[in-house]
């Protein structure tokens, strides 16, 4: 079975792959910003809103593979948070032909190691993973109020993020898991120096789940990578910072 894939304005292809717990709509702010500029392709992610009955494991190889099935060859990718490794994995293995990627809060690596100090306490995750089975719903809301923390508009994002979560029905529990377990332990870092295409990373200066300076460092090993940091922004700056982030989206899609 196919993902759901909704395509939306005029232009050139321009991906848009979500965060986990959440859905495609979450990009309304974006969409009624680039859909003048772009067709847009919004796709819920396996197990996520509208592909809940996919079936297609939430696997960054099943999922870029599945992405890419449905999208247009040589689209521009743009990947928030968990979509971002998926957007990652695409382009680095081949599996899809993206002739740029933007990556939008996201990191190769989500986690703190001893070689990437701007990760995030691996204990973090762990207690979300622990949490999950006994109480999803309320594990889904903490890591929402995790998101917007920093944020200059924290109880308005929170509020957006909550109203949308579960617009398009509710995620598969089995699903929520994969997706925590894909944001502990995920690591392309490796597949960033080979990196083909050009690449944007954009980064909330207050974000507490992708620190900036991840997002800086990731950005440094991509040959021919674009970094922009948005003041007072925290994990998901295209709901608050809407216009800055469509505007470098646009501008990074015309120096292509």
């Amino acid at each position: 079975m196919e993902l759901h894939h909704d395509i939306r304005g005029a232009g050139p292809d321009l991906v848009l792959l979500h965060g986990w717990a959440m859905h495609a709509g979450v990009f309304e702010p974006l969409v009624e910003r680039l859909s003048s500029q772009f067709t847009l392709h919004l796709v819920d992610l396996p197990g996520h809103g509208r592909s809940a009955g996919s079936g297609i494991p939430l696997r960054l190889e099943d999922t870029a593979q599945a992405i890419a099935a449905v999208v247009p060859e040589q689209a521009l990718w743009l990947g928030w948070s968990l979509g971002g490794l998926v957007t990652l994995h695409a382009a680095a293995s081949g599996a899809a032909s993206a002739r740029g990627l933007v990556l939008l809060a996201s990191s190769p690596r989500f986690v703190r190691a001893e070689d990437w100090p701007a990760g995030m306490d691996p204990a973090v995750f762990e207690g979300f993973a622990q949490q999950l089975a006994a109480d999803w719903r309320g594990t889904v809301d903490r890591f929402l109020a995790l998101e917007v923390h920093g944020s200059e508009n924290m109880r308005e994002e929170l509020r957006l993020l909550r109203a949308m979560a579960f617009a398009h029905g509710e995620p598969e529990a089995t699903v929520l898991a994969d997706g925590l377990a894909l944001l502990a332990r995920g690591d392309l870092r490796p597949a960033l120096p080979g990196l083909s295409v050009p690449s944007l990373w954009i980064a909330g200066r207050r974000d507490r789940v992708v620190h900036p300076d991840a997002m800086r460092a990731a950005a440094e090993a991509a040959p021919g990578a674009c970094f922009l940091e948005v003041q007072r922004a925290g994990h998901a700056p295209f709901l608050t910072h809407a216009d800055v982030v469509a505007d470098a989206v646009a501008d990074f899609a015309a120096s292509l």
